[in-house]
């Protein structure tokens, strides 16, 4: 499609419009600059409003998006009770970090990289889902407690905060209800901060079940056998194949040489 036919903008309207520049380059190369611009300007804020920290407030998990330096991308999951993650202003939100399997992946983009994407759904009641764009740095509870002594320090067992996730709100923007789905929420049944493997999901997907088999086959040796008297005897080898052999056409002088002509 050519943005830049009759009844199109042309490029300097869309470099100035809102958004990053891939963004902008496709609303105006697919036509949908206007649409574009008015959820902009009705939806995207560069901080939180009431209705949007209540949201916050009563939210039991997030999706996290972070990459490292170099933009490789990892999403991630956290929850926890209503209010986990806690409002600080309305241009800045935190979210704990609890005692986990010890990769610390969002935590080392964080490092390499302070962009972040988070996204809060509501599920059960309104159907509807909050963005949060901005950067993140890692804090630790001891320093994040002498800024914010209000923050909650009771916690049930394994929910202790090691550190948090401090950010700052550039982009906050409704997700719509469209295709999110209704659920209902049920009784826990296992204990927050568990240790143990079946409860956490053991080896769900199998891959260290694979390994361990990959692993094994890779160790098998055919071992000798015990003969007669004590012996040991070399387990025989396979013969290899013959491979089967075909008339071949002598030429003519194999042929003279073998009639002796």
């Amino acid at each position: 499609m050519n943005p830049t036919g009759p009844g199109s903008p042309d490029a300097d309207d869309c470099d100035q419009a809102p958004g990053s520049s891939g963004e902008r380059m496709l609303q105006c190369a697919y036509g949908t600059r206007d649409r574009a611009s008015r959820f902009y300007r009705d939806q995207m804020a560069n901080r939180l409003n009431e209705q949007m920290i209540e949201f916050i407030g009563r939210m039991e998990m997030a999706f996290i998006a972070t990459s490292d330096a170099d933009g490789e991308a990892d999403c991630s999951f956290r929850a926890g009770p209503p209010g986990f993650i806690q409002v600080l202003g309305d241009q800045r939100i935190a979210y704990p970090e609890y005692r986990g399997n010890g990769v610390l992946a969002s935590l080392g983009n964080i490092k390499e990289n302070p962009h972040i994407g988070m996204l809060m759904v509501d599920f059960v009641r309104d159907l509807i889902g909050l963005h949060v764009n901005g950067r993140a740095a890692v804090v630790d509870d001891v320093v994040l407690h002498r800024y914010h002594p209000w923050l909650p320090r009771e916690f049930e067992r394994g929910r202790t905060p090691e550190r948090w996730v401090v950010v700052d709100v550039v982009e906050a923007y409704i997700h719509c209800r469209k295709h999110i789905p209704r659920m209902q929420p049920v009784g826990r049944d296992r204990a927050w901060g568990t240790d143990d493997g079946r409860s956490k999901g053991g080896d769900f997907f199998g891959v260290r079940a694979q390994r361990r088999a990959e692993a094994a086959a890779a160790e098998t040796v055919e071992l000798p056998t015990p003969a007669r008297g004590g012996a040991f005897v070399e387990p025989a080898r396979p013969a290899s194949p013959r491979p089967a052999l075909r008339p071949v056409r002598a030429s003519r002088a194999v042929q003279s040489i073998v009639k002796g002509s």
